[in-house]
């Protein structure tokens, strides 16, 4: 009997949660721990990455996390270095709020064949940056302008796009370290105009 995807799973828990990993901020020696934390709070699964990625221990941070729950374990890659076989299944993600194009496809064309080769389940989404009311490790990594707090309708408009070019999720955050999380009202008018699931994350 062929494995439930990971994409159908996440989408029987709405609302739902997840929880982000990043190996900048967490010990190895400390995930089996907090897994367990996590897991007993009721997420869906969890995420791993990190916009940098000073770790040099991110191949064991994963297999880690993987040993540590029989939730799904989902890159949430800063970049086409942080794709790992010893996950379930990959954030494929395009930063649709910037317009630097090595972050809307040229990190993915450099992902695809491990992506390919590691057999990773493959979640394709739209990525949303919010201004946050201070300069963001994502901002700096990116290269690119966050959209304006004060300005709705253009993260609407990106939200919708990103539906359009078929991606399966909407993802939106101030980036890690914000000053502000991303704004009830943007969050509300972007989940009335869009039928996609939306993820806001933290910041």
């Amino acid at each position: 009997m062929k494995r439930e995807s990971i994409y159908n799973s996440l989408n029987k828990s709405k609302p739902g949660v997840l929880a982000l990993f990043d190996p900048d901020r967490i010990q190895v020696d400390n995930i089996k721990k907090l897994t367990e934390f996590v897991c007993e709070q009721g997420v869906a699964g969890i995420l791993a990455g990190s916009s940098l990625l000073v770790s040099p221990h991110f191949d064991k941070f994963v297999a880690t996390v993987k040993k540590s729950t029989d939730k799904p374990v989902i890159l949430f890659p800063g970049g086409s270095h942080q794709v790992n076989a010893h996950a379930d299944a990959i954030f494929f993600l395009s930063l649709l709020s910037g317009r630097n194009s090595e972050f809307l496809i040229g990190e993915q064309v450099k992902a695809v064949f491990l992506i390919k080769e590691y057999d990773l389940e493959v979640i394709s989404v739209g990525y949303i940056l919010v201004e946050s009311g201070n300069y963001t490790a994502v901002e700096y990594m990116s290269n690119t302008k966050p959209i304006p707090r004060s300005k709705p309708e253009i993260a609407v408009a990106h939200a919708l796009a990103g539906e359009y070019f078929g991606m399966k999720y909407i993802y939106l955050e101030a980036g890690s370290g914000a000053d502000k999380p991303v704004p009830e009202n943007m969050i509300k008018k972007i989940k009335e105009a869009i039928s996609i699931p939306l993820v806001v994350g933290g910041g």
